[in-house]
Order: structure tokens, then C-alpha cells, then sequence
């Protein structure tokens, strides 16, 4: 019997991940620089590092914590999302990073078989921890050409018409990959739309701090939604593997359900990089801000390093880290023109096929100090300029 009969088909179909393949990529091409990963250039604030250097003898730190997270952080965090996103009847559970806190959900509100609502273009993430749950049926939305907006009126008619109605829609705001904005007033017809046709909203506010031109990012609440945040970008945590889930405190049994999820996981975030957590709140949001402010000269010089793709082919760039861009039409095969330029331009970037996009890139603006990324955008200005004129020679 070979190895597709005795391995889990749940896995076995569920995509590849596409950093796994960037990553190989990377390493197969010396000097290459990357503007693939989602990652930000900063560390955590020096401050709550040194805090945390005096705690790695503490044996409090190397046992178990309290599965919903650190009594201490989740109060910081309460205050918070009070403070800061308005949000007044949510209860706290801290995960190791937003990817599990998506997982936790998954896993909570549904059953294999079910259906789900994700707009193009998607996170990648997302899209394999539900094929991998056993979520087979993800109906894929479009968006606005012009903005990549999620099409309101395509989900009311897609929860109206299909039968059994969609377990839950997710939406990442700020956009993951697209790097857009989803307005007030259409989160919250998103939102109504969920409601009256009795499904879930899950929405990833990862970018919640990235914001740009003077938007500001805005959450909104109900018996129906979910909010995930992580700290993973904002104060430069990546690795540390910290996030929260905002859920509805007033809906039976959820909490006792995303707790039983949650203790056959992690059991709980690692203590150490709760408190790196905590005592990073306490430096304040505002350190924040004045990381995210200096990414506007990078978004700016890979912007301009995008021009060759001609007038209207760059989306994005608004809110998160990312600006999405579509390739000349006779590219369809995105990761030829990913490999392409890594090899002969020594730039990496997203295949836009992994988020549902195809013959489109993502560009990450954000793990870069600005000399390195203004390297990176000379390298990416000269090879889109070749493959528009010569094509891929």
C-alpha cells in the first residue's frame, strides 16, 4: 500500500504551504532578498525584552499557565479592546499566534463537510486550516475590481441561495494579501448580512495598527462575530507566537467549547512570550505608530518599483504590508514569474495563485529597513521592466 493509503486525505488535499516553497527558494539563490514573508524588520520594545531576560530563570515560566492565557495579560487586553476597538461585551483568549487563534475557531464553529465564505484574494493560511479541518465546501467571493472590496451583494444572494446557509465568512482587515481597507460602513453591511442569515463573521484584525494616508482602523461586535489580533507584526513578535481571539461573551457554551480546543493544542501560549506580550502593552500602541509611520517610504519605492506593470495594475497598500499587483496578461503562471525573478533578479515575491489570484504577486513592504528595500526595488524595477519588454529570457 502506498504512503496515500494509510495518510489522512484531509491533509493529503490540503495545499502546500507556499512559504514552505519560498523558503526553498531562498536558499537555493545566493544574495536573494526577500519581499515574500509577512514579517516587519523590528524587534519587540527594548524595554520588554530586558523584562524579559529576568524572567527566563523564573520557574514559573517553564510550566503550564492557564489555558485561556496569563489572568494579567487577558485583563490588559480587555482594557484594550475596550479602549482601543470599542469592543465592550468580548471575552479574551490568548493563542499561540493568529493562526492558531483561526484553527481554535475553525475547529468551534465547524463540521467537516460545512461551508464557508472567503473572498479573493485570500489568506493563504486560512484557506489550508480549512481544507484541513475537513472544511471541503469554501465558496470563494470576489472583489471590487477597482478597491477588491468583498462584493456585499454576491454574499447576500450566496447565504440566501445556498442551503445548508455557510457555517461563517472571514474577512482579514486590513487585507491580506491585497493590502486594502475595508470601510466602516462596509464591514458592518458584511456584518448585517451574517446576522440576518444566522452565520458567523470571523475577522482578522492582524493590521489593526497598520494604517496609512490618516485612516484609522475601526472593529465592530455582536453575538456573531469574532475577532482575532495578534502581536506577531505589531510589536515585532513574530517567533514569540502570541495572538487573542475576541469572542461574544454572552453566547453559550462558545468559551467552553474554544477551551477544549485550545488545552489539545498548546495548552497555553508559552508563558515567556506572554509576558513579552504584556510588558509590551505596557510600553503602549504608540511604539506602535511610530514603527508603521517609516514603512510609507517603503510602500513608495516599491510602488514605484511596480510602475513597469503599467497604470492600474498595483492595488493595495492602504492598511497591513502588502501591495498586490497584477502581472501582463500573458503571465498566468505567477510562480514562473516568482522563480523567474528570484533567479535572475534575486528578488522573491508571492505567487498571487496561493492567495486565489492567479497571474498577480504580493509584495511585503514591511521586513525591510528602508537602504535594504530601496536594494530590493531597484532589483524588482529592473526585472519587471525586462519581463514586460522581453518576457521571461
Amino acid at each position: 500500500m502506498g504512503s496515500k493509503g494509510i495518510l489522512s486525505k484531509r491533509a493529503l488535499n490540503t495545499e502546500s504551504p507556499v512559504m514552505v516553497q519560498i523558503q526553498e527558494l531562498l536558499r537555493g539563490v545566493k544574495g536573494a532578498i526577500s519581499l515574500a514573508q509577512g514579517i516587519v524588520y523590528w524587534q519587540p520594545p527594548k524595554e520588554a525584552l530586558e523584562k524579559v531576560q529576568e524572567l527566563v530563570w523564573e520557574p514559573s515560566v517553564s510550566r503550564y499557565g492557564a489555558d485561556e492565557g496569563l489572568p494579567e495579560l487577558r485583563e490588559a487586553l480587555t482594557k484594550k479592546l475596550l479602549e482601543e476597538n470599542k469592543l465592550c461585551k468580548s471575552s479574551v483568549m490568548v493563542t499561540a499566534g493568529a493562526n492558531q487563534a483561526f484553527v481554535n475557531i475553525v475547529l468551534a464553529l465547524c463540521d467537516a463537510g460545512d461551508s464557508v465564505v472567503m473572498f479573493a484574494p485570500y489568506y493563504f493560511n486560512s484557506y489550508m486550516s480549512l481544507q484541513m479541518t475537513g472544511v471541503t465546501d469554501i465558496l470563494v467571493g470576489p472583489g471590487d475590481p477597482n478597491t477588491l472590496h468583498p462584493d456585499a451583494d454576491w454574499l447576500e444572494k450566496t447565504l440566501r441561495e445556498t442551503k445548508p446557509t455557510p457555517k461563517f465568512v472571514t474577512i482579514v482587515n486590513p487585507g491580506n494579501p491585497s493590502g486594502t481597507y475595508i470601510p466602516e460602513p462596509l464591514l458592518k453591511k458584511i456584518s448585517d448580512i451574517c446576522e440576518n442569515a444566522g452565520c458567523w463573521l470571523v475577522v482578522d484584525n492582524t493590521y489593526e495598527y497598520f494604517m496609512y494616508d490618516g485612516l484609522k482602523h475601526s472593529c465592530i461586535e455582536g453575538n456573531h462575530i469574532l475577532n482575532i489580533f495578534s502581536f506577531s507584526k505589531a510589536y515585532g513578535m513574530m517567533g514569540w507566537r502570541v495572538g487573542y481571539i475576541a469572542f461574544p461573551s454572552e453566547v453559550k457554551d462558545l468559551a467552553q467549547q474554544l477551551l477544549k480546543i485550545q488545552d489539545n493544542i498548546p495548552i497555553c501560549a508559552p508563558l515567556i512570550s506572554q509576558r513579552l506580550a504584556l510588558h509590551s502593552m505596557e510600553v503602549g500602541s504608540q511604539w506602535v505608530t511610530d514603527q508603521v509611520k517609516d514603512l510609507v517610504k517603503n510602500r513608495q519605492l516599491l510602488a514605484n518599483a511596480l510602475s513597469p506593470l503599467g497604470k492600474g495594475a498595483v492595488k493595495g497598500g492602504e492598511g497591513a504590508i502588502y501591495l498586490w499587483a497584477k502581472l501582463p496578461e500573458k503571465f498566468v503562471d505567477d510562480f514562473k514569474v516568482v522563480r523567474w525573478l528570484a533567479n535572475k533578479h534575486g528578488v522573491v515575491l508571492i505567487p498571487g495563485s496561493s492567495c486565489g489570484g492567479p497571474g498577480h504577486v504580493r509584495v511585503s513592504f514591511g521586513g525591510l529597513m528602508e537602504n535594504d528595500c530601496r536594494l530590493a526595488s531597484e532589483r524588482l524595477k529592473r526585472g519587471l521592466e525586462e519581463l514586460v519588454k522581453d518576457g521571461m529570457i
